[in-house]
């Protein structure tokens, strides 16, 4: 039982941090549930419908600023969508499951060791439609077989490619993790025997910190160190899948 409400605040801590940047923090909460020990069967089902979650209430926060571009979105959308369906129905086996998993972790810490905010800048390029589709397809594909909804993925490439001001990334993010979440969970709801009564505590906790999160960040929160910290966090889980 104790475990359950500790692992509630992790989750809490997570959906506050991710949000506040467009995410919905599906590898946030993979890495909690990983360093305790849940099976692969329950942690990518678990991870998907939290990121649900959070991901419509970031999308709605960062959509009401005015940070949504939908001509950005679509695109990748479009590409990602199906290729989360299949994405969701494939069922890694164990050990596989654990390594991939584990790189991407180690990606996201480098990825928040990384963050800076970014003002927003004007010098933003048109997104080329089929190579949008194409990136889309990939990120959706390896997105639904893990459990996360990539916004790891799309936000850095959006902003490397200068096709986004940081902001916009982050409305533009919100919205993408949300229907990639939902394709995800829609391929793998075949294969999910069981959620655990957990999900409702950790429900709750990630709701709490998606909407305090988003609310911040919609507006002007940036907390380097904390982001810093949860890269620990993930770096921690993600050796831990990797080497034990």
């Amino acid at each position: 039982m104790d475990d359950i409400f500790f692992i509630a605040l992790l989750i809490f801590a997570a959906g506050l941090l991710y949000s506040s940047v467009g995410h919905a923090g599906a590898s946030g909460y993979l890495a909690v549930m990983a360093i305790f020990g849940l099976a692969p069967d329950v942690m990518k089902p678990m991870a998907l419908v939290l990121n649900i979650l959070v991901a419509i209430i970031a999308t709605w926060h960062f959509f009401r600023a005015g940070y949504f571009s939908w001509r950005i979105f679509w695109p990748f959308a479009v590409g990602s969508i199906p290729f989360a369906y299949i994405g969701g129905a494939l069922s890694l086996p164990g050990p596989v499951y654990k390594q991939i998993l584990g790189l991407i972790l180690l990606f996201a810490a480098y990825r928040l060791f990384q963050y800076r905010h970014l003002e927003a800048t004007d010098a933003v390029k048109p997104v080329p439609i089929l190579m949008a589709v194409f990136l889309g397809a990939g990120i959706g594909l390896l997105s639904g077989a893990i459990g996360v909804g990539g916004g790891i993925f799309l936000s850095p490439l959006l902003l490397f490619m200068g096709w986004a001001e940081t902001k916009q990334t982050a409305g533009v993010s919100a919205a993408f993790i949300l229907v990639n979440s939902i394709a995800g969970i829609s391929g793998h709801i075949s294969s999910v025997k069981f959620l655990p009564d957990a999900v409702y505590p950790w429900a709750i906790a990630a709701a709490l910190g998606g909407i305090i999160g988003s609310s911040l960040g919609s507006r002007r929160f940036v907390n380097t160190t904390l982001y810093r910290l949860l890269a620990v966090v993930l770096v921690i889980a993600g050796a831990k899948l990797i080497f034990v």
